[in-house]
């Protein structure tokens, strides 16, 4: 990453970069996430690629209340006249398109949603999911309590992945939406632990 007089080490894609990778599966999974959001809802959608996508499928609806942390997610449902949608605020982090910290968790908890769409860097049975920064963890956490049902949103390449941080245990969403690259074993395996898998 160019600096003023030299180069650092990027170790994290930007969120700009992470939208390039797996286009066409991502918006499977954000259609079918779309899908089960109704005329009236109240949703929270949560930083990152696919989960702003939703947004954008959300032709067609109307009354919808969206909560969210993320400018993606913002700049799709703006030109959408029949959405409500707010931002939660607190301090931006470019790498994400998102707001974070004490600010947006504290703005969180004013709210109640039916549907929460999260993401995650990578999930996996044993270690649920995980993402590479703190902040985003502490708003998937937030989210998750303020929601009455919670969708992990990601494609099948996070499956077997752990990021740094720890964010939930996987029983505590209600299922995951991802895509039909997600091996067979792997299907049967989250199943098997009761959570519901729907494949875009």
């Amino acid at each position: 990453m160019r600096t003023r007089g030299g180069a650092l080490p990027s170790i994290h894609r930007s969120i700009l970069e992470h939208q390039k990778l797996h286009i066409e599966e991502k918006q499977h999974i954000a259609k079918k996430a779309a899908e089960l959001v109704c005329d009236g809802d109240r949703i929270m959608i949560e930083a990152g690629t696919t989960t702003a996508l939703i947004a954008r499928y959300l032709i067609g609806r109307q009354d919808v209340q969206i909560v969210t942390n993320s400018m993606l997610a913002f700049s799709y449902a703006r030109i959408n006249p029949l959405l409500n949608i707010i931002l939660t605020g607190g301090t931006f982090r470019r790498e994400t398109e998102s707001f974070v910290g004490p600010i947006a968790v504290q703005n969180l908890d004013s709210f109640n949603a039916r549907l929460a769409f999260v993401g995650t860097d990578g999930f996996t049975i044993q270690r649920g999911m995980t993402t590479q920064f703190t902040e985003g963890a502490e708003i998937v956490r937030a989210m998750n309590k303020r929601a009455e049902i919670t969708w992990l949103v990601a494609d099948s390449s996070k499956f077997g992945k752990i990021g740094f941080v720890s964010v939930l245990p996987l029983l505590a969403v209600h299922g995951i939406i991802t895509d039909n690259g997600l091996p067979k074993e792997a299907l049967e395996a989250l199943q098997s632990e009761g959570l519901e898998v729907i494949l875009a």
